[in-house]
């Protein structure tokens, strides 16, 4: 069970978010390549020192919800069967990534060298968390590489479903593939040379 905020945390994600959405209401406004960190934390009300503590560069702050994507996928892990689990996690995280809210927030990353490029190294990153979390957590021990693989399969259901037409079909088709690919990495499976005509 989560402990509940204390005042000094809650004061503390208050001003995180406050940054993350003054950030994003100027980026929208005026592109992303017109708004330094400076503008932000002039507009927001801050000190530059406390934009950069809360977040570690300006990409970030358009992925303002990475930790927690990342943290929701870890956890699944623990839920059983894991890849329904990791089905619903991603699912969820295409219906708010695909929601009409979104889409100006999409359109600026994809005009983005810079926030493409973090992008692709924020999804590297969950898939080796997840797959670190795949390989300690419960079920029957995969490889290392089974993990790495499910992970990334995981992670990439992710970004195709988000540019796909019919976002939740695609999560299912990706899905079949995956929990396919899972099964086939059993140990039992797995072994080579197994006796197998």
């Amino acid at each position: 069970m989560t402990e509940p905020m204390g005042r000094r945390e809650r004061k503390k994600a208050a001003t995180r978010q406050k940054i993350a959405d003054t950030a994003m209401r100027l980026f929208l406004d005026r592109g992303y390549d017109a708004v330094g960190i400076r503008d932000v934390a002039a507009e927001a009300d801050v000190a530059v020192t406390t934009v950069f503590s809360h977040f570690a560069s300006k990409e970030a702050l358009v992925f303002e919800r990475d930790d927690d994507f990342e943290q929701r996928l870890t956890r699944a892990v623990t839920d059983q069967p894991l890849i329904p689990a990791l089905r619903q996690e991603i699912r969820a995280m295409v219906r708010h990534c695909t929601a009409d809210s979104a889409a100006p927030v999409w359109h600026m990353i994809d005009g983005s060298p810079a926030l493409r490029q973090y992008e692709e190294s924020m999804r590297l990153r969950h898939a080796e968390a997840l797959a670190a979390a795949i390989a300690a957590g419960p079920g029957p021990d995969r490889t290392t590489t089974a993990c790495r693989t499910i992970a990334r399969f995981v992670v990439d259901a992710y970004a195709l479903a988000r540019e796909a037409a019919d976002p939740d079909a695609a999560v299912d088709e990706t899905f079949l593939m995956i929990e396919a690919a899972w099964e086939a990495a059993r140990p039992e499976r797995a072994t080579p040379g197994s006796g197998a005509a």
